[in-house]
């Protein structure tokens, strides 16, 4: 059973800093990577990032990928993996979720990844690919804010896919960001074991 969810978007968590080993398949291989209590699903690769791995489109090949909300590291790490010529951006509040996410970056073998607090990246960044499994339980304002400080960021081309659970709120966001004035178009991608994968996109 995976961790409360009252400490993973804290910047210090409070929970013990034990550390396990968990087996997950990324890019179609499997490897042993490093979580801990404190991080978003310590125990396995949750359910919803699963289906998003599974459904969202080939990532770009070259240009910025961003991981937002990247946990410890899943996402940025398939992102990488499957980009290699492309530069990743994992982005966190969670400062044990940063530090577990770098170690396992030197597992997998890869260097184009940065992990980092959301201010450390440049401003003048934009991004060819967006994937994120958005952080639900902050609450509707914060994930809503969240939401309008990033998604612009995407390239005139570039293509965000989000994964929520249905009863979650998956279609009122869907619906949210296709009425609200971030000059965003968003559609349902595909649905799977109770999730939503949502493709937003430049109108």
């Amino acid at each position: 059973m995976s961790e409360p969810t009252d400490h993973y978007f804290s910047a210090e968590p409070t929970a013990p800093d034990e550390r396990r080993p968990v087996t997950v398949r990324l890019a179609g291989r499997d490897h042993v990577l490093t979580t801990a209590r404190g991080v978003y699903s310590p125990d396995r690769l949750d359910p919803g990032t699963a289906v998003l791995l599974d459904r969202a489109p080939d990532p770009s090949p070259t240009g910025d990928l961003l991981d937002l909300g990247c946990g410890w590291g899943p996402i940025a790490l398939t992102l990488a993996l499957r980009s290699p010529a492309a530069r990743v951006w994992g982005v966190d509040v969670n400062r044990r979720a940063l530090d577990l996410a770098r170690a396992n970056a030197v597992a997998v073998g890869v260097d184009t990844v940065r992990l980092v607090e959301p201010d450390d990246v440049p401003g003048d960044i934009r991004f060819a690919t967006l994937w994120s499994n958005p952080p639900i339980h902050v609450g509707k304002a914060a994930l809503h804010a969240l939401l309008e400080r990033w998604l612009p960021r995407l390239a005139d081309d570039g293509v965000a896919h989000l994964v929520v659970q249905k009863h979650l709120g998956s279609d009122s966001l869907q619906r949210w960001l296709n009425e609200h004035d971030l000059g965003l178009a968003c559609t349902r991608l595909a649905s799977a074991k109770a999730f939503r994968v949502l493709e937003v996109r430049r109108r």
